[in-house]
């Protein structure tokens, strides 16, 4: 599904703990139930309301897209919010009607009647329960991301393919199929009415979110008018135009709650007649909602940098469906949509899913008759402008760049064309057969060197089927040369090693020298007939992995040493051993050009190695190095330079960041010159001396409010300057304009970070506590400094 996940702040779950600050109390209970008060005010109220205005028009339109009545829809966003955020394993996922089961939803509904879809829903969830209780929700997240996203993607264009009839003032058919060869007559005949509402809710929707980028006065306008979510407000004007231009037009039937239908069992005759069936059909729900529900709860750790309890969360949502069934609800599951959009409305735990399912009964109550005046072709609109955006060209770019194009290609027809579970069985069993393909294929190639040498190269799997390629390539090999056989270190099975040491043995006896070489861990060794490894002669007497090299300065002489020789040496390691790997990845950026979602600033001290503390590769970070990692504030009399202004500006007006990241480090030479006053040196001033008057604020700052750690005071005063110059340039960073429109209208961030050396320790500026703190594999609830508004 295409849609904004970009990372946002960070929350954790205060149903454990708040957020630090808060009044004194002499009681630590009341402090934290006072802290957790204020939590809930500040951050989950506002959240669950733009959660809400989301929520409400999307259950409808589901709900219009199965067939089910539309108070369905919003029993179930109710129930979602109510129970699944309650009890669920991620605090700010936000569960709902789900978009992935609507054309199953829609076939329940038409093949059994909708009670007995309650009844499905029901069982489903009783099942999810019994399924996390089992503790296998990990295991779900072992599916091809091909044929979930290819699923997705086939459930999307039959839903908007369904709805777009309804757009065009017709009714859908069917199947993906029939509606497809009815819509050349639905074309020929549009009403014009229903036409002109969805045109107009499909234009907003398109074009609300990109108010805030409109330039002067008129984006800053527009960022605050984005705060109110595209979904709502595209409902709103379809709904405004029908009713000021008098339009005749089918809209929401809303029945009352007394003739609300409840789940009932299936007949005896139908079960014993249908058990296979209706069997399948549970099944199919369990998986499709357990599945999107979990591959959203990771999108929700990836954007929050939490970790969640995806049983308890498998648990949660199972007794969600089991009460929206009950109640007369659609099928429940945890929504990239909502959920994106409660982490960046800044939501800070739990309580914002709860209150929004609150609001949910309360607008179900209280708000019936406005809900009726919707136009059925507005609802039909957003979900098909959802289902459109279901098919998303980022996944399908990256699915292709892994090869498992035809399986996404084979999901996205089975399901158009045969339904959603027979469509993943398909996908499913495509997907095998490449893994198998994959796992017997294995390329062997042969070169020979200037000096007669020959090199054999095995590229994947070394199995029992590639023997008979793998003896022809070394049949084929001159007798009595020098060999080497580079095995890649992929799997190698008992019958390829046979073949490798008995044709070793041979080409030895007959005069020949072979030497065999593996890679295990990017570490070259030699691969010996009883099995060992030893070290390879070739590669010299230290092995060393390939981030190694520089560690303790053991391998490199660094002393006396020839620093180009060295330079070139670490070239040719690259072109030998690193180069053959990434090839492929940098000629995909070479054509398609840099895209990276953040700016680095850091300092140009040797010892900071950015891809390494942030995991990042090529096209990941655009990044900006200087002495001392400083952002020249503008007009500042002899001091301010264009270089960093141009590169800020060029990554945010051309490469559109949605991050800027400033990070400072431990023993900063810039910050110690500082402190020995040299930029106060008398005469003439020196190039570094002119570049160091951009840090006086810095030291101002230090002494008026210096920068402190979450956990430990700082080790010394240049630490302390290092943490306060971070907080400085962030600040500066604003003075820019490009960067301050961005900010204005909630499409960047900026982060402060600070790397300790010594401890090898990262250290992120929480945006509530203004202070640094430090990032580790159990607690990564990092906090940023802006948070940007949902543009769903």
């Amino acid at each position: 599904m295409t849609l904004d996940i970009s990372s946002a702040p960070i929350a954790s779950d205060t149903t454990d703990h708040a957020p630090p600050g808060g009044g004194r109390s002499s009681r630590p209970g009341s402090r934290k139930a006072s802290g957790r008060g204020r939590s809930v005010l500040l951050h989950d109220l506002p959240a669950s309301l733009a959660v809400f205005l989301i929520a409400v028009p999307f259950s409808l339109g589901i709900a219009l897209a199965t067939g089910a009545p539309l108070t369905a829809g919003l029993v179930a966003a109710a129930a979602g919010g109510l129970v699944a955020g309650l009890l669920g394993g991620t605090p700010l996922q936000v569960s709902g009607p789900s978009a992935a089961l609507t054309v199953i939803t829609a076939g329940i509904v038409a093949q059994y009647g909708w009670q007995v879809a309650c009844a499905v829903t029901v069982a489903a969830g009783l099942l999810q329960l019994l399924l996390g209780s089992l503790r296998v929700a990990r295991a779900a997240l072992a599916v091809s991301p091909a044929i979930v996203h290819g699923m997705l993607a086939g459930v999307g264009l039959t839903i908007a393919l369904a709805q777009l009839h309804v757009v065009l003032g017709g009714s859908p058919q069917s199947s993906a199929l029939a509606n497809l060869l009815a819509m050349p007559d639905q074309l020929a005949g549009p009403h014009l009415p229903a036409l002109a509402v969805g045109a107009l809710a499909i234009a907003v929707l398109f074009c609300w979110p990109r108010l805030g980028r409109l330039p002067g006065a008129a984006g800053r306008i527009g960022a605050r008018l984005t705060r109110l979510p595209a979904a709502l407000v595209a409902v709103a004007a379809g709904t405004t135009l029908s009713l000021v231009l008098g339009l005749h037009l089918a809209r929401v039937e809303l029945p009352g709650w007394q003739h609300h239908a409840l789940a009932a069992a299936p007949s005896g005759r139908l079960l014993a007649e249908q058990w296979p069936g209706l069997l399948a059909l549970v099944l199919t729900v369990t998986a499709v909602a357990g599945v999107e529900s979990l591959l959203s709860s990771v999108a929700v750790d990836r954007m929050t940098h939490t970790s969640s309890d995806l049983d308890r969360e498998l648990r949660g949502q199972g007794l969600a469906n089991t009460v929206s069934g009950l109640l007369g609800g659609l099928p429940v599951a945890g929504g990239a949509v909502r959920s994106t959009a409660n982490v960046q409305a800044g939501a800070a735990s739990r309580w914002s899913a709860v209150l929004h399912g609150c609001w949910v009964v309360l607008a179900a109550l209280a708000l019936a008759g406005g809900l009726r005046r919707i136009p059925l072709a507005a609802l039909a609109a957003l979900v098909l402008v959802v289902g459109v955006q279901m098919v998303s060209f980022a996944h399908i770019r990256r699915i292709h760049r892994h090869r498992e194009f035809p399986v996404y290609l084979v999901t996205v027809l089975g399901v158009v064309v045969l339904g959603v579970p027979l469509g993943v069985a398909v996908g499913g069993t495509v997907a095998g057969l490449f893994a198998l393909h994959r796992l017997t294929r294995a390329r062997v190639e042969v070169t020979t060197g200037q000096d007669g040498t020959h090199r054999v190269r095995t590229h994947g799997p070394l199995t029992f089927a590639a023997v008979p390629r793998l003896s022809r390539t070394l049949a084929q090999i001159p007798p009595g040369a020098a060999v080497t056989v580079h095995h890649d270190g992929t799997f190698l099975d008992h019958a390829a090693y046979e073949a490798l040491h008995t044709w070793r043995a041979m080409y030895q006896a007959a005069g020949g020298r072979v030497a065999m070489v593996t890679d295990q861990h990017s570490q070259h060794a030699v691969l010996d007939p009883d099995g060992t490894l030893d070290p390879d002669p070739a590669a010299g007497s230290q092995q060393f992995r390939a981030w190694t090299p520089w560690m303790g300065h053991h391998s490199i002489e660094q002393d006396g040493g020839d620093a180009h020789g060295l330079l070139l040496d670490g070239v040719r390691g690259f072109q030998e051993h690193t180069a053959p790997l990434v090839r492929q990845e940098l000629a995909r950026l070479a054509r398609e050009g840099q895209t990276p979602s953040q700016l680095f600033l850091t300092c140009a001290d040797s010892r900071m190695v950015t891809s390494m503390i942030t995991s990042s590769g090529p096209g990941d970070l655009f990044t900006v190095r200087n002495v001392g990692n400083l952002v020249p504030a503008p007009y500042e009399p002899g001091a301010a330079d264009d270089s960093v202004a141009a590169a800020v500006q060029y990554a945010v007006e051309v490469l559109e960041v949605r991050s800027i990241t400033v990070c400072g480090h431990s023993g900063c030479g810039a910050m110690k010159a500082l402190l020995d006053g040299v930029h106060q040196q008398p005469g003439s001033p020196t190039p570094l001396v002119r570049w160091l008057r951009n840090g006086r604020g810095s030291l101002a700052r230090a002494k008026r409010a210096p920068a402190r750690f979450a956990d430990r005071p700082a080790a010394d005063p240049v630490e302390e300057l290092c943490i306060t110059n971070v907080v400085q340039q962030l600040d500066q960073l604003l003075a820019n304009p490009a960067v301050e429109r961005r900010v204005a209208a909630g499409t960047l961030r900026l982060v402060g970070m600070y790397f300790d050396f010594a401890t090898a320790q990262a250290y992120v500026l929480d945006g509530g506590t203004g202070r640094f703190t430090p990032v580790s594999a159990e607690r990564r609830d990092e906090q940023l400094q802006e948070r940007t508004p949902v543009t769903a």
